[in-house]
């Protein structure tokens, strides 16, 4: 419930304190959306919960980290972090996310990798490395953009944002890179006419 006369506050029921709204966590199912417990009372009894849950079948348990008012102990990358650095998350009992920005990039990374071609990060840069750390095309800018055949799916390399845009203009078609290489070098292509709207390329 609210406290009387205070419309932004609300009464826990596990601490018995009376909070802001902002201590307590969304919950659709209560009248006022909010948990009955506010935000501290769900992770003490939650973290109570697991400890009581591990060690009943035997588990390890994680010891719990003094983490300073204001940080979060992110248990993917093992660092305490100000809150700045955690996406929010309404339903979380604080209100954050369990992984960090930074552990949530690396995983997303990872995860469109896995997604769009098939690999991880670990045999993308294998290829990299096989390919002297550079693009293998232009062989001096770093590789950036994974590169794959868009009707087979199969991986070529990895390419430098020039080269790889210079492939979706060509469409990936061989025929018209090879003219543009024949082009570059001075050699002239130029189509004959042999019927209306038909014309013939030089072979």
């Amino acid at each position: 419930m609210r406290v009387a006369g205070e419309p932004n506050a609300k009464h826990c029921s596990g601490c018995r304190r009376d909070l802001p709204l902002e201590a307590f966590a969304r919950d659709k199912n209560r009248r006022d959306g909010l948990q009955v417990r506010c935000r501290q009372c769900v992770a003490e009894y939650s973290a109570a919960h697991y400890r009581r849950r591990r060690e009943a079948v035997g588990k390890p348990v994680r010891e719990s980290v003094d983490v300073p008012a204001g940080h979060k102990l992110c248990r993917t990358c093992g660092e305490v972090k100000p809150h700045s650095a955690w996406h929010r998350n309404a339903t979380a009992s604080d209100g954050l996310s369990t992984r960090c920005k930074a552990c949530r990039a690396v995983q997303g990374r990872q995860g469109h990798l896995k997604r769009q071609y098939g690999i991880t990060e670990t045999e993308r840069d294998d290829l990299i490395a096989a390919q002297g750390g550079v693009c293998c095309i232009c062989l001096a800018a770093a590789p950036v953009h994974v590169d794959h055949c868009h009707e087979t799916g199969r991986v070529r390399g990895v390419l430098c944002f020039s080269c790889n845009a210079a492939l979706g203009q060509f469409k990936d078609r061989p025929d018209v890179i090879r003219r543009a290489a024949a082009y570059v070098e001075g050699i002239a292509w130029k189509p004959t006419l042999v019927a209306p709207g038909v014309y013939q390329l030089p072979s």
